[in-house]
């Protein structure tokens, strides 16, 4: 079968588990979590694939809001970031992390414990709070993108 085929399949058994849970839309999800990429995967467990994708997604911004709050081991230019961002930022980003890590914990029972409607509930309530966290850390990468020329600038200047 082609990747086209796969998808219009996937679309449409998503359709099926959208109507009867209440779902987000097929390409709202996609929108953020790229579950297209499920096309390529045969599961009897459609619900719990989609949530993975979301899991994959949550713990690369923890992994990245940690090393930006917790500067150890880092790559060079989160201490960039870190000096960009202020206060507010790095509070609205605390509060971030404590809602990432609290999804993350949840992953881990929903790993070690499967219930489709556990799933289900899982990518209901974190799609809508993915909505709200996506807007703040845009808000936080916009104050980086605006202070990052400042502050390598003013660095140019005091040892130039």
């Amino acid at each position: 079968m082609s990747d086209e085929n796969n998808l219009e399949s996937l679309k449409k058994d998503y359709k099926k588990i959208q109507k009867e849970y209440d779902l987000p839309e097929f390409e709202k999800l996609n929108e953020d979590f790229q579950i297209e990429k499920l096309a390529e995967i045969e599961t009897d467990f459609l619900v719990r694939e989609i949530r993975k994708f979301m899991a994959d997604k949550f713990m690369n911004y923890l992994r990245f809001i940690e090393s930006i709050l917790n500067p150890v081991n880092v790559p060079m230019f989160i201490f960039s970031i870190v000096k960009s961002i202020g206060k507010d930022e790095k509070k609205k980003l605390t509060g971030i992390y404590k809602k990432l890590a609290k999804c993350e914990v949840e992953l881990i029972r929903l790993d070690l414990e499967f219930s489709e409607d556990k799933e289900v509930k899982f990518v209901k309530e974190t799609y809508e709070l993915w909505q709200e966290m996506k807007k703040d850390i845009l808000e936080i990468i916009n104050v980086i993108k605006k202070n990052w020329d400042n502050k390598t600038e003013s660095k140019k200047n005091y040892f130039g």
